[in-house]
């Protein structure tokens, strides 16, 4: 995993925090950022000692989208190959093994929403603000947003969005249903850790299973789904984790979950 000054990488005690750092830009990906965001994903979903990452925003914005400088200076031919091989960040955090929580401040906007749409949890501060404004710019939303903005809000309330550029609020954002919950901005991060320090703790092998038990209800028919998360379940079943939990509650104490 390299370093560079786009992303901040940050640890605390099996928590780690990816902070995009151009604020000067609202956050805007850059390629740098793009290939630094990958590299931290891949490098965390190998190392046992993060259990949950955070991916929040520096400055006035969480991400306004892709650098539309940098894009505007590719060749149609760069364009179309970084393209035609989809959502590689987006698919790399759902794909995680393990939790990823984004916490949004300020705007949230199109590549920048996509990747919070991919995140397991969202968290807005009061001063989100939501869009998929590429409409606007002749093109779609490239990042998964049409693919997975209706699952999480329904049909109706994404195409308004994808479809009008428009924009929306926290508050309507918690109602939709696109985050669970909002709070004072100057309570995001600590929310954020909050959430993540209760789920760091716990059994990582079980976090796993029930994160790919639940993307997979995305893609089956409910039947199969019942089969899958059937299968995820007897996966917990033979670890070290299960017996401490089981001994740690005949003992009325905290268990202490090695991922074994």
């Amino acid at each position: 995993m390299s370093e560079t000054k786009d992303l901040l990488v940050e640890i605390y005690e099996g928590i780690a925090v990816l902070t995009m750092n151009r604020p000067e830009v609202h956050n805007a990906i850059s390629m740098s950022m793009r290939k630094m965001i990958g590299e931290t994903l891949d490098a965390f979903n190998e190392d046992d000692d993060v259990r949950v990452l955070i991916l929040t925003g520096a400055g006035k914005s969480f991400c306004a989208g892709v650098d539309l400088k940098e894009r505007k200076g590719m060749s149609e031919k760069d364009v179309r190959k970084l393209r035609e091989r989809g959502p590689v960040n987006q698919i790399k955090i759902i794909n995680l093994y393990k939790p990823v929580i984004a916490a949004i401040n300020g705007n949230a906007l199109a590549g920048g929403l996509e990747l919070a749409l991919a995140c397991d949890i969202r968290i807005a501060a009061e001063n989100a603000v939501f869009g998929l404004p590429e409409i606007g710019l002749g093109i779609i939303p490239g990042g998964g947003g049409t693919q997975l903005l209706p699952i999480l809000v329904g049909d109706a309330h994404a195409r308004e969005m994808v479809l009008t550029g428009g924009r929306i609020d926290a508050k309507t954002a918690e109602h939709w249903g696109l985050v669970s919950r909002v709070v004072p901005t100057e309570e995001l991060m600590k929310t954020a850790m909050s959430l993540a320090s209760k789920m760091k703790d716990y059994s990582p092998i079980a976090l796993k299973n029930a994160k790919k038990a639940v993307n997979r209800s995305r893609e089956v028919g409910l039947m199969e789904g019942f089969i899958f998360e059937a299968q995820a379940y007897l996966a917990c079943i033979n670890t070290k984790d299960r017996v401490e939990a089981l001994k740690a509650f005949a003992e009325k104490r905290k268990p202490v979950f090695t991922g074994d």
